[in-house]
């Protein structure tokens, strides 16, 4: 049977080959030295000699994004792409054509015995891990160390144990892509403590959900420090979370730390818990648009203590929802104190909070957002002490030095800070054409899409699948022309659509002097140094390589060669472009902050990142 499946599919994909080879109707020369005429980075090659009219050199840093494909993998995947059978060799087809894909982490039948350390270990599925465990400790130290997409899943981990200890320090750091889910974790617990120390620092779009995490458990103690710090975009939840428990401590201390748009959602926390002490200290300070959304918790709670102190301190913009909070509790004690110091004021809602409790006690102290409380507790017993609200900027807001300059700072012998301009998204390749022509690429077609590359519900492949297509899909800013490209021949398409055939791009040579200051050498102005036109193309997470790409009226675009400031040695060659209308831009723009001005009053100049790139008419 195995066999004639086999030939079956072998017969169609020999004759789509020949096809391909026959239409391709050109020699082996047109290829680079030693590549076959037939992969797609050939075919690449071909088409830039046909699009682009001139004869300047063909940039590598572009073609090195081109599919690794082999003729014939590309044959076969255009085959399935085309059946809508991409998904049944999901994991072969990511490796080949080096695309982002989570791996598929199947239920575990392993037996733990006994105190187990595990050290340098990644994507893993512990299912019934820990159950009835006495006393005794694990340990996820330097755990999925860098990995690039993390997977793991903790399904009723330590349920009914008795004085056991979870140890997760240093988990996931540095870690691309992170999902990782507990459910039913802790459920019934006694005692013992659940520690996760150093969690998830410095990932690119967590996604860490703990359903049912602690549930009826007693005195149980979790805490969660330095949790997921300096992380990147992502979402955060907490549902169901030590409902039932009894006397188990909380405490979540520097909780998302300068993280950047991170959304934390606590929906069912402490519900009805008895003698719960919650305590959220230095949560969420610094961060840039943090969203946290406070729904049911510690709902029908008796004599909890929950105290927020410096949360979101610091913060940019970002809003908080308190939704049916504390609502039916008995004697809850609950604490604001620094609560939201913002830099750009942010907004919180409290709805139904505290409806129906009894013997409750708030204290708000420096508390500083602009605030909406909506429908809260008309009950006498309920108090507010010492509300102070704060109005104005009380911290400037940072923005990372040489990220936004002035067209003055691009002239020889200027030192000026560099940003870190290194590309953190994970490497992946373009898909040919041919196949990414065949695949769905529109919100409305979102569950095709979670269908081929098996990303469940709420995961973090359907959350990066859904941010890049909305952006895409967004209307264009006032004078932008833009389009998503899906493959380098749809780059090459838009850009000289917009530019003409005669055509160079250009990006920064390398990732050197970043996050340090640089000395400014040989300075040229592309197009003579005057008003011209460039398209600029960024990178957009997805399963395969896509550029956000977009033309805006009314730049100048340089090229500079960047020195050490104490040796003069040339350590870069660095591309920017000068944005000379920022009339339509926001107030609230990084470039104003950080330069001191508003919209349409100034230049704002950047680097162009690496793997970002800026095209332009060839001078």
């Amino acid at each position: 049977m195995e066999q004639h499946k086999q030939q079956t599919l072998v017969t169609p994909l020999v004759s789509l080959f020949f096809i391909l080879l026959s239409s391709l109707n050109v020699t082996f020369a047109t290829a680079s030295s030693g590549e076959s005429p037939f992969t797609p980075k050939a075919h690449l090659i071909r088409y830039w000699n046909k699009a682009v009219q001139n004869d300047a050199e063909k940039p590598s840093f572009l073609l090195s994004k081109a599919s690794p494909l082999s003729a014939v993998d590309s044959a076969a995947f255009a085959q399935l792409a085309a059946q809508n059978a991409l998904s049944t060799r999901l994991q072969e087809f990511c490796s080949s054509a080096n695309l982002l894909c989570f791996p598929d982490v199947g239920h575990s039948l392993e037996n733990h015995d006994g105190d187990t350390n595990f050290t340098a270990y990644s994507t893993k599925n512990f299912t019934n891990y820990g159950t009835a465990r006495w006393a005794g400790v694990d340990s996820f130290k330097n755990y999925s160390v860098g990995d690039t997409s993390q997977v793991d899943s903790f399904r009723r981990y330590s349920r009914d144990s008795v004085n056991h200890t979870d140890d997760f320090n240093s988990y996931g750091p540095e870690a691309n892509l992170v999902d990782q889910s507990f459910n039913n974790y802790a459920t019934g617990a006694i005692a013992g403590t659940g520690e996760f120390k150093n969690y998830a620092d410095s990932v690119n779009v967590p996604n860490l959900r703990f359903n049912s995490y602690s549930d009826d458990s007693t005195g149980r103690a979790h805490a969660f420090t330095a949790y997921s710090e300096n992380a990147n975009a992502g979402d955060q939840s907490f549902t169901s979370y030590s409902k039932h428990g009894n006397g188990a401590p909380n405490e979540f201390t520097g909780y998302g730390t300068d993280a950047n748009s991170v959304g934390s959602g606590f929906t069912g926390y402490s519900e009805a818990v008895n003698g719960a002490d919650d305590k959220f200290n230095n949560y969420g300070n610094d961060q840039n648009n943090p969203q946290n959304k406070f729904k049911s918790y510690g709902d029908s709670g008796n004599a909890a203590v929950e105290t927020f102190t410096s949360y979101r301190d610091s913060a940019n913009v970002g809003d908080d929802s308190f939704q049916s909070y504390a609502k039916n509790s008995e004697g809850e004690k609950v604490n604001f104190i620094n609560y939201g110091k913002s830099f750009e004021v942010g907004s919180d809602k409290f709805t139904g909070y505290g409806k129906g409790a009894h013997g409750e006690s708030v204290g708000f102290k420096i508390y500083g957002v602009n605030n909406s409380f909506s429908d809260y507790s008309k009950n006498e017993s309920i108090t507010f002490k010492g509300y102070t609200k704060l109005s104005g900027s009380l911290v400037k807001r940072r923005v990372e030095p040489g990220k936004f300059f002035r067209e003055s700072m691009l002239k020889k012998g200027i030192v000026m800070p560099m940003p870190n301009i290194q590309d953190k998204m994970p490497k992946r390749s373009f898909l040919p054409r041919f196949i990414s022509s065949k695949l769905p690429f529109a919100t409305s077609k979102i569950y095709e899409l979670k269908r081929i590359f098996q990303a469940p519900d709420n995961s973090t492949m359907e959350k990066i699948m859904v941010d890049a297509l909305e952006e895409c899909e967004r209307a264009p800013s006032a004078g932008e022309t833009k389009r998503c490209v899906a493959s380098a021949e749809d780059m090459i398409d838009f850009a000289t659509s917009v530019l003409g055939t005669n055509v160079v791009v250009r990006t920064t040579d390398n990732v050197n002097g970043s996050s340090d200051d640089v000395l400014i050498g040989s300075v040229k102005g592309i197009n003579g140094g005057n008003v011209t036109k460039s398209v600029s193309c960024h990178q957009s997470l997805f399963p395969y390589l896509v550029y956000y790409c977009h033309s805006v009226p009314k730049v100048r675009v340089y090229e500079a060669d960047l020195l050490d400031p104490i040796s003069k040695a040339k350590i870069n060659h660095g591309v920017a472009i000068c944005h000379l209308d920022t009339s339509a831009w926001s107030p609230t723009h990084g470039a104003f902050v950080a330069l001191g001005s508003g919209p349409g009053r100034i230049e704002v100049c950047h680097w162009i990142f690496q793997n970002d790139m800026t095209w332009a008419v060839a001078d």
